[in-house]
């Protein structure tokens, strides 16, 4: 039997209170950098199905489904850049952003992202971006790491 995991949420509260507001400050710096919210949650389900977070692909496909996120296009963000038609190219410079920050490619590979975000995103969203991107990334390793459980919905 597997050695049970500390939910390090609970175990050092002072921490993860600092990760939640580090959250909402990302989530605030979207909006001030006029990126509508569903690039935000676009963002934080993409980088929680490249890190595999369960927890919080769950969570956050109600709160991308509330914001206006179409199932289409939650359904197809595995393959996003095979329907350029379904994502903004806002959208689309957030998840090329925000899968660069997740996965840390090559210099090279991570040079090439940033070019093409750029060339749609100011400097204040691609800022807000990344900061999601941190955000849920951190948020995916506090899931994972503390083996935080799905619940059906009813």
């Amino acid at each position: 039997m597997p050695t049970p995991r500390v939910s390090i949420d609970k175990q050092t509260p002072a921490a993860y209170k600092q990760l939640v507001t580090v959250s909402a400050a990302a989530k605030q710096a979207a909006a001030d950098a006029g990126l509508d919210r569903t690039v935000v949650e676009l963002v934080n389900l993409r980088c929680s199905q490249i890190n595999g977070c369960a927890f919080c692909l769950s969570l956050h496909h109600a709160d991308a489904v509330a914001a206006g996120v179409t199932e289409q296009q939650i359904a197809v963000l595995p393959a996003w850049r095979e329907a350029p038609a379904l994502y903004t190219d806002q959208q689309r410079a957030a998840l090329e952003l925000a899968e660069s920050a997740t996965e840390l490619p090559s210099v090279d590979d991570a040079d090439c992202a940033y070019e093409r975000a750029a060339d749609i995103l100011d400097a204040a969203q691609i800022s807000a971006v990344t900061w999601a991107a941190v955000a849920i990334n951190a948020f995916n390793r506090v899931s994972i790491m503390s083996r935080y459980n799905v619940h059906p919905r009813p």
